[in-house]
């Protein structure tokens, strides 16, 4: 077998693993966090919030890996992280 065969058949290797661990993301369901909500969050993924132009509430999404190595996300409501000129 020459090196580009081998090079081809790693490369397509590894695409199948990216393809489905990114499967494996997407069929996550995310979780609306109301008060009580127990969490089990061993690692934060991503941080992410609404682009707001005001400093009001704002909505955010936690991805993170739970004590199972599970990706969970979780919806809530925040205020929007701003800067005000006084």
């Amino acid at each position: 077998m020459n090196t580009k065969a081998i090079y081809a058949a790693c490369l397509f290797a590894a695409l199948n693993i990216c393809t489905l661990s990114a499967r494996a993301e997407a069929d996550v369901n995310a979780k609306t966090y109301t008060y009580g909500t127990q969490l089990d969050i061993k690692k934060v993924v991503s941080l992410t919030q609404d682009a707001s132009a005001s400093c009001g509430i704002v909505n955010a999404q936690l991805t993170y890996l739970d004590s199972h190595d599970k990706t969970q996300v979780l919806d809530y409501r925040k205020f929007a992280d701003c800067n005000e000129d006084n």
